[in-house]
């Protein structure tokens, strides 16, 4: 699988889509508004143009028929609504009633839940002890919901269920994740913002490996993988996330060429074209940890860290991918690559050839 999130707030030209390189696409977001899945007209999107840009994504269809279309509900600023959703019985058949509904109305082939995070506060959401199993029995909810309408419809194929997970233990600790993956097709993991806004620390942000330099109980995406394993996870519904952006820290400490140093600022997100740019710049130099499989650019001058993916960790990804059996890959998001450089490294990776 080649799952590409495309963010529908972002105003990307949905033409400029290569639909031959992806499976399935995750427009994001929709928020949950009383309890429905819903586009928000009075926030950051507007339904009219949400509606469009979901034609939009079905007619590429007609270029790549396998192409599936899926919605992702919430995500980082919209996830304040699940726990209430998720509480009671009424409430979530009444939130699986309204995905099925959504799904119905907008003719996609599924939905994706990005719940961030149960039991956790996430941007300062709602949160409750009781998520850890009302999450299981929302997605049991929606998927009962969702087979009813594709048996209706006699529907070739079933409405997808996915959802995006984190990538490290709280997150692990506060769901079921063996019991809630029954009811999904597959499972796309966050596998990046390891190190992050919330960190002023240095650090790979996707690092496929353990850093020998890092913390023994540091995050690394071999480690996500791991423990969605051992939570009963089969490795045939994991998809790992990878980044098509960097994160970049300012005032590190000149020590290890700031690698899990302390900086004055967190690790903020800097656009792929910004990495590239620095890349090309004389103060950087590229410094490659094989212990993690993990590049970063260090400025000695200006004390900038910067922690992104390129072609040798990108490629070593795939491979890993392929040799643990897993589905497949993840990305956000597809207008972060305008030259579609990094894609094209992940198609050949997982396909074994160049794509066209």
């Amino acid at each position: 699988m080649i799952v590409g999130y495309v963010a529908g707030y972002r105003g990307f030209d949905i033409s400029k889509i290569d639909a031959t390189k992806l499976t399935h696409i995750n427009y994001a977001f929709a928020n949950i508004i009383d309890g429905r899945v819903s586009f928000d007209t009075a926030r950051i999107d507007d339904t009219g143009r949400n509606i469009d840009d979901i034609r939009k994504l079905n007619d590429l269809k007609k270029v790549n028929p396998d192409l599936r279309v899926l919605v992702s509900v919430g995500g980082w600023g919209w996830s304040g609504n699940f726990s209430d959703a998720a509480l009671t019985d009424s409430s979530r058949t009444s939130f699986a009633k309204s995905a099925a509904e959504f799904i119905l109305a907008t003719g996609i082939d599924g939905i994706d839940l990005d719940w961030e995070y149960p039991n956790q506060v996430g941007a300062g959401n709602i949160h409750r002890p009781e998520d850890i199993e009302n999450f299981t029995l929302l997605l049991e909810a929606v998927r009962v919901h969702i087979d009813s309408l594709a048996r209706e419809q006699r529907r070739e194929m079933p409405y997808l269920l996915t959802i995006a997970t984190g990538g490290d233990s709280a997150y692990i600790a506060n769901t079921r994740l063996g019991e809630a993956s029954q009811y999904l097709d597959f499972i796309n993991i966050m596998s990046y913002d390891l190190h992050n806004g919330l960190t002023s620390q240095t650090g790979h942000h996707s690092n496929l490996f353990l850093s020998e330099w890092d913390s023994p109980f540091g995050d690394a995406t071999e480690r996500s993988v791991t423990m969605h394993l051992e939570a009963g996870v089969s490795p045939s519904k994991l998809n790992i996330g990878v980044p098509f952006y960097g994160r970049i820290w300012r005032g590190a400490e000149p020590v290890n060429n700031g690698l899990y140093r302390e900086a004055r600022t967190t690790g903020q997100f800097i656009p792929y074209i910004d990495v590239m740019k620095a890349i090309a710049d004389t103060a950087f130099v590229r410094i490659y940890d094989s212990s993690a499989c993990s590049p970063f650019l260090w400025n000695e001058r200006d004390s900038v860290f910067i922690s992104y993916d390129d072609e040798i960790s990108l490629a070593a990804k795939m491979k890993w991918v392929k040799d643990m059996g897993l589905a497949g890959v993840m990305f956000w998001e597809y207008a972060e690559d305008p030259d579609g450089k990094l894609l094209e490294i992940v198609v050949s990776g997982l396909r074994g050839e160049k794509s066209n």
